[in-house]
């Protein structure tokens, strides 16, 4: 049997093959072992895995005597080993669909390299150089196999990946992942500087008109025994395996017709060149035929390939008619003829041809163009969406959310647009029973949806729907619709057009409500009530849309009014003042309100003050919101307002409590601590508990730097609030006779609810009440008597560190406003680094050990720049590092423990060699001797390696001791420099790991 033969037998054999279990690639060392087990065929998984074991081996670096890494050694037993691997890729017949697939890119440029060597490539020259056909067979088919594989690369490179699902937090495996990472982002980026003189090489091979060969394992075993003697065998045409000249140009067509479909994406004139060599390709397919053993084409991909050229790049020779609906919907879209694009969708509707993620695809464009300021593509992206949701609803698919938003405010024009769309996709004497009903279960629908009768007469008087709907159907939908509205009349007999109604007073009423539940124009607001007043006296207006809320603070004052029209007005301006109000319109809200006032003024003192507390909570709104979140101060006026706001003792004003929490928590924002507690009147303080607690905060943060005793008003406030977290304990007895407690948890007894001093304090910006705040709830967490891990807070000594009566306060609650204090404010200053501390002592004392961490390290980073500088010991104080040390300890990360042990002010030796001794650490271990200063610690580990016969890890525990920088005669500032670098290092390793 021939070589030939032989690899040909090996190719199409299916018997397994199992290879050795340990050291198989030292074991293969003998090259007729290698042949046996290639001959018995394994799957393909297996000798391409052989490739990376073969090559890992021989370019694995070497040490000398010095404990200096040197380069590979060029021996003979690398050099079997190289061949070993080609020979290994011979036997897949170098089928790159196979290599890339199971290869990484470093370990398949390294194998192509050593192609190239062994083929007698020159070093240095450059492909494009090179005559292809002077060349020997081999070597030439050796230069295309690496030219193609490099513009493969780049093409696979710029498809989208799915990232692995990251394992256990390893920082040895990181660390290879990320060396890998580095060295396939060199290769590609040498192989894009490279990529035009790869395709002038793939396109120079296209002119080639003689077979070439590429090495088998015989040529590659002739080649290795002595290259002087086979040289000339390797150059004449009966070496290595045919590729015949057909097989390989349907290859590089293929490649070449992806590489410049890629680039096509930049330069939209080179999707003419990829058109023509994948066209190409499918004319060499169908010469080759079944026969070839070596041409791989994925067909599927090649079919999609050019059904996108025929799209991007139409052929000049097709007339409009042999176009494809995607080529006419792309040439429509590139010339803006879009309403054309309608009715492409339109008659698709009837066929089905276009897939539908293909229309979803082009309306998403449009909308990209239609938010970039493109106003008149609103329409279009309207009427693509009723196409769109129209073939849903024929396929049996639910509406999308995107029609819903587009059809909330329907016009005449919409719905005859929707009409015709809906008309046109249905032959009704052929459609089936399911496209039917589906049809008229959606026109079903729309009506039920729509609010405005003549919209719901266009429709229910449209032939579609009389044809698609029985009698009985139409008179429950009639039903349906006078249930849901008491103005509704529907006419049951069809008409044969909405334009013959006469207009009656209830369709002029109901069309005057809608526009009015629409407009936010004060004196368009006027106007349509003063039409719906002369037209009826008997309804109330104000009750027209159940979104129309008003306090009832200001309902019983408003609803008073004896003018029907007068009252009607001002509640509708008020109701919507508020609503622009609360979704932030602020523009809308102060025309509304303005007008408001205008109006009350003329008859109401009363509402006349309502309106100037409502505009007043609207402008600190508008400032907070706008130029506030950047610093600027508010104007003097505003904060005279606010003053007076707070000072105001008019009888009978009806007040909401948002306008005096607002008014507090804007002077707490802006530091006006001096009013808040030395020219608040002593009334507004016994009265309105939101200025009371004001004055509280604002004067702690006035006494927070004096000395403790003088911190009266801390106490105060430490016991309003306890009181608001307190309980209200109730007896009752029950039907045994016994008498059960029952807790009350929004109490009575303090100035407020809890609830409602936590959406206060969420108004709050400034840092230091925010702190303060939080540390007295903090402090408040800590007295528990259960309480087992402390969490530490910024002036925490403050607060008093005990409660008379324990039993009374709600702890479960007070736990439940810390975690969300700590969230507020996080949101508020995510590089707080004393918040931070805090969230890290939650999650600790709960459990959370790796959150606990990731709080802990984030709060060291953000004050010390990410570790590049030295974080300050009030911040990573004895108690913060002991936590993480406990945290790495609960995580088996013992290694961790003994550096963060050197962190302590005294250094932890106990728990350090304790933590060392345990060998099932989950951290990367040795990877980390590098950070250890401490020579005591080293020499532990020297000790301890040497007593487990661990000669690898001894080894390097002995390197990391023998750092000059760590010898303990140097002076002290070298010291510390070098344990502050590996701190430094080991923190920002840290922080990877958990960040």
């Amino acid at each position: 049997m021939s070589a030939e033969a032989a690899d040909r037998e090996a190719a199409t054999s299916s018997r397994p093959c199992t290879p050795p279990q340990t050291c198989w690639f030292e074991f293969l060392l003998e090259e007729s072992l290698l042949e046996k087990h290639l001959r018995k065929a394994c799957p393909d998984p297996a000798p391409v895995q052989l490739i990376v074991q073969f090559l890992e081996q021989a370019s694995k670096p070497s040490v000398n005597e010095q404990n200096q890494v040197q380069p590979p050694p060029d021996n003979k037993r690398n050099r079997i080993l190289k061949l070993l691997a080609l020979k290994v890729a011979a036997h897949l017949k170098w089928d790159l669909d196979i290599l890339e697939k199971s290869l990484s890119v470093p370990v398949l440029n390294m194998l192509l390299n050593e192609l190239l060597c062994i083929s007698k490539v020159p070093p240095g020259t450059k492909h494009v150089d090179m005559d292809l056909s002077a060349l020997p067979p081999t070597t030439a088919m050796a230069i295309l196999l690496y030219n193609r594989w490099a513009i493969r690369t780049i093409v696979q490179s710029s498809f989208p990946v799915k990232q692995a699902k990251p394992g256990p937090p390893q920082l040895n495996v990181m660390n290879q992942m990320q060396q890998e990472k580095e060295l396939t982002e060199n290769i590609l980026k040498v192989l894009k500087e490279q990529a035009a003189d790869s395709i002038l090489v793939l396109e120079a091979a296209l002119k080639l008109n003689k077979d070439l060969y590429v090495h088998t394992m015989r040529t590659l075993d002739l080649l290795a025994v002595e290259p002087g003697t086979v040289n000339g065998e390797t150059e004449n045409s009966t070496a290595g395996l045919k590729i015949r000249t057909e097989e390989m140009q349907c290859q590089v067509c293929y490649d070449l017709g992806a590489a410049y479909f890629q680039q096509g994406s930049t330069d939209s004139a080179v999707y003419e060149k990829a058109r023509e060599k994948f066209f190409r390709t499918k004319e060499l397919i169908a010469e080759i035929g079944s026969l070839s053993l070596h041409c791989t084409i994925d067909e599927k991909r090649l079919a999609g390939y050019c059904q996108a050229c025929d799209v991007l790049v139409p052929s000049s020779d097709n007339n409009s008619q042999q176009l494809t609906p995607y080529s006419e919907v792309h040439i429509c879209l590139r010339s803006g003829s879009y309403q054309e694009v309608v009715q492409i969708f339109i008659e698709d509707n009837l066929t089905f041809t276009l897939p539908v993620q293909f229309r979803q695809s082009v309306l998403r464009e449009l909308f990209q163009k239609a938010q970039q300021g493109n106003e008149a593509l609103d329409e279009i992206c309207f009427k693509i969406c009723v196409c769109n949701t129209v073939r849903d609803i024929l396929e049996g698919r639910t509406i999308s959310v995107q029609f819903n938003q587009l059809f909330l405010r329907p016009n005449k024009e919409k719905i005859d647009f929707l009409l015709e769309v809906c008309s046109r996709s249905i032959n009704v004497e052929k459609a089936s029973d399911s496209l039917r009903g589906n049809m008229a279960a959606f026109l079903k629908n729309v009506c039920l949806g729509l609010e405005d009768l003549q919209y719901v007469f266009m429709i229910s008087s449209h032939e579609l729907f009389i044809t698609l709907l029985k009698d009985e159907e139409r008179k429950l939908l009639v039903e349906q619709m006078r249930k849901r509205s008491p103005r509704v009349n529907l006419c049951i007999k069809p008409v044969t057009s909405f334009y013959d109604i006469p207009a009656s007073a209830s369709v002029n009423i109901g069309q005057l409500e809608h526009q009015l539940i629409l407009s936010v124009d004060p004196w368009r607001i006027r106007q349509i009530l003063i039409e719906l007043h002369g037209m009826t006296s008997e309804r109330q207006f104000w009750t027209v849309s159940n979104k129309w809320e008003v306090p009832s603070v200001y309902s019983s004052v408003i609803l008073g009014i004896k003018d029907n029209l007068t009252r009607d007005l001002v509640y509708i301006l008020m109701a919507k003042g508020l609503h622009c109000s609360t979704v932030k319109d602020f523009p809308h809200s102060k025309q509304l309100f303005t007008a408001c006032l205008e109006l009350v003024t003329e008859f109401s003192p009363k509402l006349r003050q309502v309106m100037l507390n409502e505009m007043l909570l609207l402008d600190i709104r508008t400032h907070e919101a706008g130029v506030g979140q950047s610093g600027e101060r508010p104007p003097s006026d505003l904060i005279s307002r606010v003053r007076g706001y707070l000072e105001m003792r008019l009888p009978d004003i009806p007040l909401r409590q948002v306008v005096a929490e607002e008014c507090v928590a804007f002077m707490l924002n802006w530091r006006e601590n001096e009013y808040l507690t030395l020219q608040v009147p002593a009334f507004l303080f016994q009265n309105n508990p939101y200025v009371k607690l004001g004055q509280l905060l604002a004067a702690t943060c006035k006494e927070l730097p004096g000395p403790k005793e003088s911190r009266r008003t801390a106490k105060d406030l430490w016991e309003v609030v306890v009181q608001i977290c307190s309980v209200s304990n109730q007896h009752k007895r029950g039907n045994d006779g016994r008498v059960s407690l029952i807790k009350q948890r929004e109490s009575t007894l303090g100035i407020m609810y809890r609830s409602e001093l936590l959406s206060f304090i969420k108004k709050l910006r400034e840092p230091l009440v925010l702190t303060i705040i939080l540390s007295l709830f903090v402090k408040l967490h800590n007295v528990r008597e259960d309480i087992v891990n402390d969490i530490t807070a910024e002036h925490i000594s403050i607060w008093p560190s005990s409660i008379p009566n324990l039993q009374s306060v709600d702890f479960e609650a007070v736990a439940i406003t810390v975690k969300e204090l700590v969230r507020y404010t996080l949101s508020i200053n995510p590089n707080n680094h004393a918040w931070l501390i805090i969230q890290a002592d939650i999650y600790f004392a709960t459990n959370q050990h790796s959150a606990a961490l990731h709080y802990y390290l984030q709060a060291g980073a953000v004050c010390s720049d990410f570790f590049n500088k030295a974080v300050p010991p009030d911040v990573y104080t004895d108690q913060v590092i002991k936590r993480m040390i406990k945290c790495c300890s609960l995580l088996n990360c013992h290694t961790q423990v003994a550096i963060l042990c050197q962190f302590l002010r005294e250094i932890d030796y106990k728990t350090a060699f304790k933590s060392l001794q345990e060998q099932n650490s989950h951290d990367a271990m040795d990877s980390y001797y590098d950070y250890i200063w401490d020579v005591t610690i080293l020499e532990y580990l020297t000790y301890l390696h040497h007593k487990r016969g661990e000669t690898d890890k001894r080894q390097i525990a002995i390197k990391a001791i023998g750092q000059t920088e760590l010898n303990a005669s140097n002076p002290e500032e070298v010291l510390q420099l070098a344990a502050q670098r590996r701190k430094k290092k080991f923190l920002q390793a840290m922080a990877k790991l958990y960040f």
